[in-house]
């Protein structure tokens, strides 16, 4: 096995939960860049478990979830999965994670039955060649000397050692201070080759889907995130549309914006693009984003 590889074969087996019942699972989990379960990780988990209860010939189209308590990286994670339709053409699953006796985490997801019909997309916006930009251990030693964790840099490579992600222009910590556009591009796919299992790849992204979205609210006021102490968060709501199949060991480009941040929070939707320009995915996010107080 290569050391590229490993990582990625942590995430899968992450993502392979054990059956202890016939609608309960449980997985493992392990500590993120902060202190807490990773979002991503429980949203892709939830809808692992949710996809093991349904026929194969019907694909996830859309997850609704919300974020309800931080998870302990300590301890694994029971999903209880409701069976609350199995119609002619679309099947629908509530899945409940929880820890210690609590509920940290609610999802709601939808599988359909393929079928033809009306297609428009949103065209794909322009991008650089992913192939042209730097790796996250190119770019993250940029910025060593701004973060306020001494461990930051390692923590950040490590959370994305299973996944190539590259940004398109700078990270909301490169430029912490500067009020830019709240857009953000990054591109990015698993570090090696992934089976044919479409629910797999589905929930690849639904992973990676959580690491990068709030960027653009950063963007918009100057904050440079977590890693530079500038601000605190937290998701606190996730959606995803699935509109045409894709994989995630192949570039995709996720292109992010945030419309608004009010209230301590703050909102960011993208668009997910295969290379050759087919929209995948919609994605919309909330997450809490307050100020340090002095």
């Amino acid at each position: 096995m290569t050391a590229s590889a490993q990582p990625l074969d942590d995430l899968l087996d992450l993502l392979d939960l054990e059956r202890i019942e016939q609608d309960i699972f449980r997985g493992e989990s392990r500590a993120a860049i902060v202190p807490r379960v990773f979002g991503g990780q429980v949203a892709a988990q939830a809808l692992v478990a949710a996809g093991r209860t349904v026929p194969a010939d019907r694909a996830a189209h859309s997850l609704h979830a919300y974020f309800l308590r931080p998870g302990d990286p300590g301890a694994p994670i029971v999903y209880t999965v409701d069976r609350i339709r199995d119609g002619r053409s679309f099947t629908t699953r509530r899945v409940v994670a929880v820890q210690h006796g609590q509920p940290i985490f609610h999802l709601s997801a939808s599988f359909q039955v393929y079928e033809e019909g009306l297609e428009h997309q949103a065209d794909m916006p322009p991008a650089p060649d992913p192939e042209t930009l730097p790796t996250a251990a190119e770019l993250l030693p940029r910025y060593a000397d701004l973060f306020v964790h001494p461990d930051a840099m390692d923590r950040l490579l490590e959370a994305r050692a299973a996944v190539d992600l590259r940004y398109v222009e700078e990270p909301p910590y490169g430029t912490a201070g500067v009020r830019r556009e709240p857009r953000s591009q990054v591109w990015f796919r698993t570090v090696g080759k992934l089976a044919d299992d479409p629910l797999l790849h589905v929930c690849l992204a639904t992973y990676v889907s959580d690491m990068t979205l709030l960027d653009s609210v950063l963007l918009a006021h100057g904050r440079g995130g977590w890693a530079v102490g500038d601000v605190v968060g937290a998701s606190l709501d996730h959606a995803m549309w699935f509109h045409r199949p894709f994989r995630a060991d192949e570039w995709l480009l996720y292109d992010q914006e945030s419309p608004s941040s009010a209230g301590g929070r703050g909102l960011g939707q993208a668009r997910i693009y295969t290379q050759d320009g087919r929209l995948a995915v919609t994605v919309i996010q909330e997450g809490m984003i307050r100020v340090p107080r002095d």
